[in-house]
């Protein structure tokens, strides 16, 4: 069975290069060129991976890739002609898989495509609305937070919380090494050595986007600390979850 792509940008050469490239290697691509369409197209079929360029007519890739964090975890590769780096974080922070330039080359465009697919195919299937389970066995605790490795599941106090793999992963490290300093390089590598394309200055716009979803403020953080010139911290609890101790 092929691999179903959504293809959502506006160049129409750029799709039939992509669409006449993609699909010899295995992959059925759809492609439109509005963000309203593909938005229709992902409720109406099922992906497994979604190109989605930035700028788009009527809806541009910042909103499509909203909505469509509101209602799904299909991953998303973003692209854009500007090669701005403020478009690429905007678009990681928004739930953004993985990002590339439109000077990308073709191989490098289905080396990162197969990443994201592949990654997402280790993460739960469990709806958004569906009751937490109990977490038993090897589940991560830290305050009130329960990260099973396992199901690829996140909850904070009971409610489930929707995190992109990297953002798991790098989650399931930190808490992993509570109380310890990690610094960018040992989480880059950690994450990496899971088979992960992840930019080299993106583990600070992955933890933003990690604090962000957990509701935790780095001027006041109760889960991660940055460590000035180091790296980052899952804090430890005081005892029975007092203060933090550092």
């Amino acid at each position: 069975m092929k691999t179903k792509i959504l293809l959502i940008d506006d160049d129409e050469k750029l799709c039939r290069l992509i669409r006449e490239y993609l699909e010899p290697m295995g992959f059925s691509v759809t492609a439109t060129h509005r963000g309203g369409e593909g938005l229709h197209l992902a409720e109406e079929e099922v992906f497994d991976a979604v190109l989605l360029d930035v700028m788009l007519p009527e809806i541009d890739g910042f909103e499509v890739l909203r909505q469509l964090r509101a209602r799904s975890r299909v991953p998303v590769l973003m692209f854009t002609a500007r090669g701005d780096e403020t478009d690429r974080i905007v678009g990681l922070e928004m739930g953004a898989d993985d990002y590339l330039p439109k000077t990308f080359s073709s191989r490098e465009l289905l080396a990162r495509l197969r990443a994201v697919i592949r990654r997402s195919k280790i993460m739960s299937a469990a709806p958004v609305e569906a009751a937490a389970p109990a977490l038993v066995g090897n589940c991560l605790k830290g305050r009130d937070l329960c990260l099973d490795p396992a199901s690829r599941d996140l909850f904070q106090g009971g409610r489930e919380v929707l995190l992109t793999a990297v953002e798991f992963d790098l989650l399931q490290v930190l808490m992993e090494n509570k109380g310890r300093i990690l610094s960018r390089d040992r989480l880059l590598d950690a994450v990496s050595g899971r088979d992960y394309t992840v930019f080299d200055r993106s583990i600070d716009v992955h933890i933003s986007s990690l604090r962000r979803k957990l509701g935790d403020p780095p001027k006041a953080p109760r889960y991660i600390k940055t460590v000035r010139s180091s790296g980052y911290m899952f804090i430890k609890e005081n005892g029975g979850g007092g203060a933090p101790l550092f």
